[in-house]
């Protein structure tokens, strides 16, 4: 995190070059590949940086939690813009010009190529809302076993 704030800075003040030694410096030591450009606010966290990608154009609120191995990226240079409050679990995919609402959770190896509603819980290939709110999105009886 201390790489990527100080590339945040260096970016904010214009020190080109203290940007893009940030920026091999977290590729290096931390195995993550945060594009230049890609801006979170407070409390931005790499719980487990190994393997992490986040496209330069990507803008994300305060309080985003990634897990390992997630990517986060363009498509047709449009990449997705995250609310705040969010969570992304371990592998997981978000790509295109998708909007993440506050609150929401993607879980572990989820492909999110669709807009995430605000307190959604999405889960799946591609993902679906799984949880709403403290509401469950399975409309199915349960299946019993004799």
């Amino acid at each position: 995190m201390i790489w990527y704030r100080l590339m945040q800075w260096s970016r904010r003040w214009k020190i080109g070059p203290v940007e893009s030694l940030c920026n091999k410096l977290c590729a290096i030591g931390c195995q993550c590949i945060i594009g230049r450009g890609a801006d979170f606010g407070e409390r931005f966290v790499l719980i487990h940086s190994q393997g992490v990608v986040i496209n330069g154009a990507v803008r994300g609120g305060n309080d985003v939690y990634i897990e390992h191995q997630v990517t986060i990226g363009a498509e047709r240079q449009q990449s997705p813009r995250l609310g705040s409050r969010i969570f992304i679990g371990a592998g997981a995919k978000l790509l295109g010009p998708i909007q993440i609402g506050d609150g929401a959770k993607v879980g572990a190896n989820a492909v999110v190529i669709e807009d995430v509603p605000a307190g959604a819980t999405v889960v799946g290939i591609p993902a679906k809302v799984v949880k709403l709110a403290g509401t469950t999105a399975c409309d199915k009886e349960p299946v019993r076993l004799t």
